[in-house]
């Protein structure tokens, strides 16, 4: 459903203004409220991003190295079967056998008997091992920020004894991160991630801007996931080294029930280098051709997500931020200015149809593999995501998307907790300041330590 950037952020300023911020973050948002109802795209100041982790780990192999060489649409065209059969090693096709993917969907995900966990519900309410970090600003990244700027260790409670907010700045090597503790109290708990999303396509082999969805190789979505207390300021996200990059095979999102999309888990646990390697150009050579050129991906759209849970279900929900009406690219994209997909995960054991899946499944350890019970399909868990070559689909919604996968929990409410889609509409706010501020559209690639100079600029019209 799309929207209005001024209707959007007055549903937001009423729903903060009903929740225990502080005075302090309240009289900031009224004023930035006030200076407009729509931001302007060509802001010239920007705070610099701190640098985040450098990638020191092995690079992940990405999911063209993975899959098998299959045909792609358009190997109709004899130049372009040659083309294929002579592409280099990290080239690969641009669908998973589209026409067998729906086969591997004849094992319907229904929804069964099974009570997704939260980060904070895998450790009687705190926070995973690598969101801990992030949560109480301790821990090697704290400890490598504070020798960058010469100060001394300080903890997150410390910190907001200093500021007197109750609320202390996450450790993420940014400036935009904060974390509140009354916020992580507000947060229901069938909120079980939220954080910042990014989509991308790539054009085919030599079409560096598709002038339609045919143009389209590959889809891509970027998740970006934030402390459950956490609340944004001015400034970019930080790296904190917890990226996940999941491609879209189909290249299109689903827009109604009918439409049931595998999506991969290409990178995770990665830095932000390792995504803006995955996502940038290149150049190879082939005996029939000659000098082949893959496009850079272009962006199509930021904005906030949450992965929910609805008691039998869970949903990738999300709200654009920018841009700040949808347009025909993310119409045929089947990108929403709110939506939401019913998510499923795929058992690794379970057999698929040839060129449904990948060659090799996730590598989950046992604990997870139970949680299946034998079964084909699970809902989605935010853990599951950092598992490489994990495969869910992603189910379409008729209407009310976004309504649909917040319903607010009946233990939820007893406790007072704000509902899903308030907590969502908040943090979309927060972001929609925090790109006013920044650089408009350009944001995309503040945030991602792109070059705009090197990529596509934000893609609206074909």
């Amino acid at each position: 459903m799309a929207g209005t950037r001024s209707s959007a952020r007055q549903a937001a300023n009423a729903a903060a203004s009903s929740s225990p911020a502080s005075s302090q973050s309240q009289s900031a948002a009224n004023k930035d409220s006030a200076a407009g109802a729509k931001r302007k795209g060509g802001s010239t100041t920007s705070p610099q991003a701190k640098r985040g982790r450098k990638g020191a780990k092995k690079e992940q192999a990405t999911l063209e190295d993975t899959l098998p060489n299959q045909a792609t649409e358009d190997e109709s065209k004899d130049t372009e079967m040659k083309d294929e059969n002579e592409a280099p090693p990290n080239q690969a096709p641009e669908d998973v056998s589209e026409d067998t993917e729906m086969k591997n969907e004849t094992e319907a995900p229904s929804a069964e008997s099974h009570k997704p966990t939260s980060a904070r519900d895998e450790s009687n309410g705190d926070l995973k091992p690598e969101d801990s970090t992030t949560a109480n600003g301790e821990g090697s990244k704290q400890e490598s920020l504070n020798t960058a700027s010469g100060g001394p260790e300080q903890t997150a409670e410390e910190d907001a004894e200093q500021n007197g907010t109750g609320e202390a700045k996450a450790s993420t090597g940014g400036d935009a991160v904060e974390e509140s503790s009354k916020r992580e109290e507000s947060t229901p708990s069938s909120i079980l991630e939220k954080g910042i999303i990014y989509f991308f396509f790539r054009g085919r082999v030599g079409i560096n801007e598709p002038s339609d969805v045919n143009d389209i190789a590959r889809s891509y979505i970027i998740l970006r996931p934030l402390p459950h207390g956490a609340k944004l300021g001015d400034g970019p996200i930080g790296d904190a080294g917890h990226n996940r990059m999941l491609a879209l095979p189909k290249k299109v999102l689903p827009v109604s029930p009918k439409d049931r999309f595998m999506t991969f888990v290409e990178k995770t646990n990665v830095t932000m280098e390792e995504i803006k390697n995955s996502l940038s150009s290149s150049d190879y050579m082939t005996k029939t051709a000659g000098s082949r050129h893959t496009p850079a991906a272009a962006p199509i759209g930021e904005g906030v997500y949450a992965i929910t849970s609805t008691g039998r279900e869970t949903h990738l929900a999300y709200i654009l931020t920018i841009p700040s009406e949808v347009s025909e690219v993310q119409d045929g994209v089947g990108l929403k200015q709110r939506g939401s997909f019913v998510t499923s995960a795929k058992n690794p054991e379970t057999a698929a149809p040839a060129g449904a899946s990948l060659p090799k499944g996730a590598d989950y350890p046992k604990e997870i593999l139970d949680e299946f019970r034998g079964r084909g399909w699970m809902p989605l868990e935010p853990k599951l995501l950092d598992y490489e070559n994990t495969q869910f689909i992603i189910i379409g919604h008729n209407e009310g998307a976004l309504e649909k996968a917040t319903v607010p929990q009946p233990d939820d409410e007893n406790q007072g907790k704000e509902e899903p889609k308030e907590e969502m509409e908040k943090l979309q706010h927060e972001d929609d300041l925090r790109v006013e501020h920044l650089k408009g559209d350009d944001t995309v690639f503040e945030d991602l330590g792109l070059s705009s100079k090197e990529y596509p600029k934000l893609q609206t019209t074909w």
